[in-house]
């Protein structure tokens, strides 16, 4: 193994090539996919017939386009952080501490910022991801039991695995060429959703915060080459939007924009 090489000169190319090329943080993708939930005895996803059981009754307008909608809400996201857990050692050397690993610990969370629409299907969405998965009972159809309002209302909570799904953050670069990260997050699901305060103050853009819990991530990396010849928002600057496509990756491109591209 060598030492390190001794300070040397550097042109103006060698900053381009390497430290003026950055990452921005404006360019990723989210996907949410209630489809990968457990299918039911007829092979459909428990949690979409659950939001199309609610759409029937009133309660949000879900559609299969749905997901489409959502990703491109999405205002903030974060990239997962993870850490070592380590055993702290004291007798091997005398005046010294070492710290061994023995497991890799996630983050328990992760957060997702989205655009409030005139509709509110944001926040319908995912309050009604939330009921399934405590099996919430409304009165205001007669498809449902007792419901929240009622002196009887009971629940109980759904098997994890009805109601877990993998989500993706897709990361990439204004250009949509060279590499991408494609972060999967395994049986994630929201467990809150943040206040979001109103007031008679100027007004502002009403934005729903919403935290996911899950039990890892695994990245991948994806090469993409797209060509971008017909111009702005044309075309979703070439690319198809797919969101039958898990994880939002093909293999020659990223399926998708990222809201900040627009305007």
């Amino acid at each position: 193994m060598s030492l390190p090489s001794s300070p040397s000169k550097k042109v103006l190319a060698d900053l381009k090539a390497s430290i003026l090329n950055p990452s921005l943080t404006s360019t990723y993708q989210c996907w949410f996919q209630p489809l990968n939930s457990a299918l039911d005895s007829s092979g459909n996803s428990k949690l979409e017939k659950w939001f199309s059981d609610r759409t029937a009754a009133g309660l949000g307008n879900y559609t299969n386009t749905q997901d489409e909608f959502i990703s491109l809400s999405c205002s903030e996201a974060s990239l997962p952080g993870s850490s070592l857990a380590t055993h702290e050692i004291n007798n091997d050397y005398t005046g010294v501490t070492e710290r061994h690993a023995y497991r890799r610990q996630y983050d328990d969370r992760i957060s997702f910022t989205f655009y409030v629409d005139h509709d509110y299907q944001i926040i319908h969405y995912f309050e009604n991801w939330m009921s399934f998965i405590v099996n919430e009972q409304r009165t205001n159809s007669t498809a449902f039991g007792p419901g929240v309002d009622n002196l009887n209302y009971s629940y109980r909570v759904n098997f994890p695995k009805n109601y877990q799904v993998p989500i993706y953050v897709g990361k990439f670069e204004r250009d949509y060429t060279g590499r991408s990260l494609e972060y999967k997050f395994m049986n994630a699901y929201p467990i809150s959703i943040d206040s979001m305060p109103v007031s008679y103050d100027s007004s502002q853009l009403l934005k729903c915060t919403v935290s996911f819990t899950y039990s890892r991530y695994v990245i991948s990396v994806k090469n993409i080459s797209v060509s971008n010849s017909e111009g702005p928002l044309q075309n979703n600057f070439g690319l198809q939007l797919l969101p039958g496509n898990v994880g939002g990756f093909t293999g020659t491109g990223f399926e998708g924009f990222a809201p900040s591209d627009v305007g």
